[in-house]
């Protein structure tokens, strides 16, 4: 039985709790927004991608996206990240493309070796690595990847990112009841919302969002991951973005696959990879959220027999399993591809523009209020 099933045969005991969660989570919330306890408040604008509920929701591709926007806008930035499952070697440790997942958390190495001049620092006192930035790189601004509860940085600017399900059945279920680490009230402090859906089905969540965020007043857009091609892993290659000059290919051009995930949506994938072929894959194989791949993985893999194709997040774990010189016991190197992937903007409820012209504008105010 798994845990969605275990809340609901179990909702009358847990509810009450999940209730209790929320006013513990709400009174923490007021703590600090009171003064009483510390916060890290740089004199630079500080801008906040997160989620209400565990699991992924599309956070770090919409980081991805800000760097890149920065980048091509001249902006310095530093994302402060916890680095999930990370054992970094010091504290704040500076990402760097050399670094592990091991070391850096798979997640933040993704997103250093995907933007080479941004400053990935992992450090679960976000706290301590906003200090170390401001001393040693004074950034534009800050990210902070995660950050809707991490409220020890004060923050400009909060974009939360909602799953469809969050507009359905997990509306409101705390912790241990559901999936939400706040309440419902705690929205409120959210200046746009993200949903990460197709088109279609973001148009027939339409009588939801209206229901549930209207009456916040704030703007929600849409987006989602469309691949772009085929990236090659292994073999001495490092997974990289199709303009960094990696091996490539466009398609499979009808040929078997497998699919491998570690992430938190893995039928959301399975559905990209389905609409991207044009067919489903011969197998998926799903392992947990943030999975640390081994040696037994890769002969798996290796065994398969066909092309395996995995997210640009699992890529980052693997390619040092499956670079050259690499043996596993007997098994050879699997034909092992990742997604090249980007982050398409779609439509957007409750605003006259769309998200990229919206946060244009947004930033747009924020420099000019930090100069006056």
């Amino acid at each position: 039985m798994n845990i969605a099933a275990v809340q609901k045969a179990c909702a009358p005991l847990l509810r009450p709790l999940g209730a209790a969660y929320a006013a513990c989570m709400a009174a923490r919330r007021a703590a600090y927004e009171a003064g009483v306890l510390p916060r890290f408040a740089p004199p630079r604008p500080v801008v906040s991608v997160g989620n209400i509920c565990w699991g992924g929701t599309g956070k770090t591709p919409l980081v991805h996206w800000l760097l890149r926007w920065c980048g091509a806008h001249g902006l310095s930035a530093a994302v402060l990240t916890r680095g999930y499952g990370a054992r970094p070697p010091q504290l704040p440790l500076l990402v760097r493309p050399g670094n592990t997942a091991a070391e850096a958390g798979d997640e933040p190495l993704m997103l250093a070796r995907q933007n080479p001049d941004a400053a990935v620092l992992v450090d679960p006192v976000r706290r301590r690595a906003g200090h170390w930035a401001e001393a040693h790189l004074a950034p534009h601004l800050y990210l902070l990847d995660d950050g809707f509860q991490h409220l020890a940085v004060r923050r400009d600017l909060d974009i939360v990112v909602l799953r469809p399900t969050d507009l359905t059945g997990q509306w409101g279920r705390t912790i241990p009841a559901g999936s939400w680490r706040e309440g419902a009230s705690a929205l409120g402090r959210a200046h746009a919302f993200c949903v990460k859906a197709e088109p279609d089905l973001f148009n027939a969540l339409g009588p939801q969002l209206e229901r549930r965020l209207i009456h916040h007043g704030m703007p929600v857009f849409s987006f989602r991951l469309a691949p772009r091609g085929l990236v090659r892993v292994g073999r001495g290659l490092d997974p990289r973005p199709a303009e960094q000059g990696a091996a490539t290919r466009a398609h499979l051009d009808g040929a078997p696959y497998v699919l491998v995930t570690g992430v938190g949506e893995p039928a959301q994938v399975h559905a990209t990879a389905t609409r991207f072929f044009g067919y489903p894959p011969l197998r998926h194989r799903i392992f947990p959220d943030h999975h640390p791949y081994g040696p037994g993985d890769v002969r798996l893999l290796a065994g398969e027999g066909c092309a395996v194709v995995c997210t640009p997040k699992d890529a980052v774990k693997l390619a040092p399993l499956c670079g050259e010189g690499a043996r596993h016991e007997g098994a050879g190197q699997p034909d092992l591809w990742a997604f090249d992937l980007t982050t398409e903007f779609g439509p957007a409820l409750w605003s006259a523009t769309n998200f990229p012209e919206w946060w244009a504008a947004r930033w747009a105010g924020l420099s000019a209020a930090r100069r006056a």
